[in-house]
């Protein structure tokens, strides 16, 4: 027995590669099903199920196109009643293998209502638990993802299902597909597998006594959701198309200026950005995380136009946006010398900024999330996340004659909020490194 895990960083996600006497298995795949199928290949692995445990809220599952590919049996909770052809997997009744390898679905709602865990046997011995969204480590899948009427009884649900997983044998394997990164988690996730036995001992919220206090836990401070989730679970329901097959053009600045047909996404690092970007620009540094930012800033799937630097890695930028099928991207632009640039702000050490601060004249935006503000608050500062920048507007709050200091906790998100704020015309700082938590001023006597 052998398990490969793969990990997809910015949505905080894990996908996984089982294999016994040579049978694979493979668990919540995302779009870019290329890089299982090569480790099956690589590692002679034949491909014989593919398991989802619930019709994911934060990507587009590539589980239907791998099992074409590949000829494995398509497995999904039989809740989902998905528009296309599958294997339903109904509640304790076992899908057998070859070789005494056996797949127990166990109804499991919290994270979604046909969320479904599944427990692999070998010779009748529990080895490994397929968690998806329901027991993590160290927490559970949210509740509220499908909106707040529904996220109590969700809750409910998910202190049952918890307590069901956490009764199956210590040595059991916990393999949870959601984890540090994810929106889907509830915080408190932090490594990605552990063991029933671990969970059992140390995971908070299987020390509630109740469905009334998991779900006062889980809901007392809500995360937001990104704004493309609400299209992830109709899509993977309905049928998610494959991965586009055709390059991006690059393509001149000059093809760009005026177009009000298509979203600018200016992925260039920030100290590039804050010499000035087009206009109308949302500015999403590239990490491991710039498909979900998009994605929660963009209108779903709408035309864009990436600018990122020659030497940055654009084709990891399409994946990531493709994942969340944001498969518009109609150009490229490399090179922005000659074209009017807007929206230019000024880059701030934490050091600096509080000097600023102690002159009195500047206005501080707090980008952060809710639970994140919960925790410490700057006196005074105007609260938006950065999102909420976006789709609510900047706040009224922000006088535009006087300076805007925007800070998060990194500087990441400040700078998104910034191209928003200078393209309405307000003069910007923006603290990068760091943020709120280094310019609060420490408690007396501390």
């Amino acid at each position: 027995m052998q398990i490969i895990p793969f990990r997809t960083p910015g949505l905080g996600d894990q996908t996984y590669l089982f294999e016994h006497e040579g049978k694979g298995i493979l668990v919540d795949p995302q779009r870019d099903i290329g890089r299982f199928l090569d480790a099956a290949a690589e590692h002679d692995i034949d491909l014989r199920f593919v398991l989802e445990t619930h019709m994911h809220n934060d990507y587009v599952s590539g589980g239907q196109q791998a099992a074409a590919k590949t000829g494995a049996q398509l497995i999904l909770p039989a809740a989902s009643a998905a528009a296309y052809r599958h294997t339903p997997a109904f509640h304790l009744e076992d899908l057998e293998g070859e070789d005494g390898l056996s797949i127990r679905p166990i109804h499991t709602p919290g994270h979604t209502p046909e969320h479904t865990s599944y427990l692999v046997l070998i010779d009748g011995k529990e080895v490994a638990l397929f968690s998806g969204g329901s027991l993590l480590v160290g927490s559970a899948g949210r509740p509220d993802l499908l909106g707040p009427e529904r996220a109590d009884t969700l809750a409910r649900l998910q202190y049952i299902s918890i307590h069901r997983l956490a009764g199956l044998p210590g040595e059991v394997e916990l393999l949870p597909t959601h984890g540090e990164g994810s929106f889907c988690t509830a915080s408190g996730a932090g490594k990605y597998t552990s063991t029933i036995a671990e969970e059992r001992a140390s995971n908070p919220l299987l020390a509630l006594d109740s469905p009334d206090a998991l779900s006062e836990e889980m809901l007392r401070s809500p995360m937001p959701i990104p704004g493309f989730y609400r299209y992830m679970g109709p899509a993977n329901t309905l049928g998610v198309r494959p991965l586009p097959n055709r390059a991006v053009p690059r393509i001149p600045v000059s093809e760009v200026e005026g177009r009000t047909d298509v979203h600018i996404v200016d992925m260039r690092p920030r100290e590039d950005q804050a010499k000035g970007v087009l206009k109308d620009t949302v500015a999403v540094e590239f990490a491991d995380d710039f498909g979900s930012w998009v994605g929660w800033l963009v209108p779903y799937n709408e035309p864009i136009v990436i600018v990122a630097n020659p030497d940055q890695d654009v084709d990891a930028a399409i994946t990531q946006l493709q994942q969340i099928q944001f498969d518009n991207v109609v150009g490229v632009v490399n090179d922005v010398s000659g074209a009017t640039l807007h929206s230019d702000f000024e880059l701030l050490s934490t050091e600096a900024a509080r000097e600023l601060l102690a002159e009195g004249d500047m206005q501080v935006l707090d980008v952060r999330m809710p639970n994140e503000r919960a925790e410490v608050r700057h006196p005074g500062a105007v609260e938006r996340f950065v999102a909420d920048v976006f789709t609510q507007g900047i706040p009224a709050e922000l006088d535009r004659d006087r300076p805007v200091l925007v800070a998060c906790a990194s500087g990441k998100r400040a700078v998104i909020a910034a191209s928003r704020l200078t393209a309405h015309g307000y003069d910007v700082r923006v603290v990068n490194p760091g943020g709120i938590p280094d310019l609060v001023p420490a408690p007396a006597g501390a």
